[in-house]
């Protein structure tokens, strides 16, 4: 049974699973754990938390005499009806980063889990998930431009949370009625099973031999057999998981289904992992810029992926995704900083260099909605000496 208890009726012994307001300012990254260390129960007692929340059925019980809220107990961690403000790129990457930075350590810990071979706790990930989602509706542009920034090393954490942030955007796009929380937590949970690949196979730099592809493509069931093991792990967590790397043409792997025999959300998570996939950098390649990767995309559509669902994550992330170096008509380049509602073809560009003279030049925000300017190229950074941290340096500025 869970019962909501004051910090001061707080003792050893009591499992915790959730603490009351936003994660990010809880002062521990978990918010599921047993509380067996006096310092954890000082430093909980001496933050702004004023409530948590226990599962008795796993640690110590509070004595009858305290004052309780006792809740039915639930499987996952519902998110936020909180409404969120919208907020510039700027003022998000700020919060964003935080997230992110608690939601990598997070997926560490839960994937290290199930490496181990122990089952994964939905009380430690619905408040990651939850925190996203929140990021999302107030500006989707900061989380998914933080998340390209990944090296190979921690691509496997940082490419489920932004998955994660992917699923939970294109579900808004396509106005999807289920639970946008368990589509964020279907994106956070669905390459688990590489937990129970080999790391020299799973990060081998070179090309993969025909029984190490065939270990690689074993990886959606064995995360589907992780997850089934796992306590509160809903169907569409479990979907995702096994099916996201079928085809709407019959294919994919690793059960070769097809047309409408792949659920919505199956669809929407294909489309989600091969983006962010083709635009990080792996072990094996470089990451293509967002533009390119999707036009790339728009070619393999037809027997890859659900034409209205790749349509719809086209608009979610627009076809000059923010963080994209363009080159204007007029010899100038920029970096698109904001999407605009009007049309697709003409977001916001900051320009900071001349093409021309190969010099930097005034920085500047063109609309180009408002202006005669229009996009005569995309452009690869490292063609101009610039890298991703330069270009999200011009983001943060912007």
């Amino acid at each position: 049974m869970r019962k909501r208890v004051h910090i001061q009726d707080l003792q050893l012994g009591m499992y915790i699973v959730k603490l009351d307001g936003s994660w990010l300012k809880h002062p521990f990254w978990k918010s599921a754990f047993l509380l067996d260390k006096a310092e954890d129960l000082k430093t909980i007692k001496q933050s702004a938390i004023t409530h948590v929340w226990i599962d008795t059925t796993k640690g110590k019980d509070i004595e009858t005499a305290a004052t309780i809220t006792i809740a039915p107990s639930t499987t996952t961690t519902t998110a936020t009806t909180t409404k969120n403000t919208k907020s510039s790129l700027t003022d998000e990457l700020e919060a964003a980063r935080e997230t992110l930075a608690l939601a990598k350590q997070a997926t560490i810990e839960m994937f290290n889990d199930a490496r181990m071979g122990n089952s994964i706790s939905l009380d430690e990930t619905g408040p990651l998930v939850d925190e996203i989602s929140q990021s999302v509706a107030r500006n989707p542009a900061a989380m998914l431009s933080l998340t390209r920034m990944k090296n190979k090393d921690d691509y496997t954490y940082l490419h489920s949370v932004a998955v994660c942030a992917l699923m939970i955007s294109l579900g808004k796009q396509l106005g999807y009625k289920g639970d946008m929380h368990a589509l964020g937590m279907a994106g956070l949970l669905h390459d688990v099973g590489k937990m129970a690949i080999p790391d020299e196979v799973l990060n081998k730099p070179g090309k993969l031999t025909d029984e190490e592809f065939i270990l690689i493509q074993s990886h959606p069931l064995r995360g589907w057999e992780i997850l089934k093991e796992s306590y509160g792990v809903d169907d569409i967590a479990l979907d995702v998981c096994l099916h996201h790397h079928e085809r709407v043409d019959g294919r994919g792997y690793p059960d070769r289904i097809s047309g409408n025999e792949l659920s919505l959300v199956a669809r929407m998570g294909a489309v989600c992992d091969v983006y962010d996939a083709i635009t990080s950098d792996r072990c094996y390649k470089k990451g293509w810029e967002p533009a390119d990767a999707l036009k790339k995309m728009a070619e393999w559509k037809d027997g890859h992926f659900d034409e209205a669902v790749f349509n719809a994550f086209v608009k979610t992330v627009g076809i000059y995704p923010t963080g994209t170096l363009v080159k204007l008509k007029s010899g100038r380049l920029g970096v698109v900083t904001e999407q605009s509602e009007k049309t697709l073809l003409k977001p916001k560009i900051k320009i900071f260099f001349s093409s021309s003279s190969n010099a930097p030049i005034p920085k500047k925000i063109i609309d180009l909605t408002r202006s005669q300017e229009t996009i005569d190229s995309i452009e690869e950074p490292e063609t101009w000496g610039f890298d991703r941290q330069h270009i999200m340096n011009l983001l943060i500025e912007a």
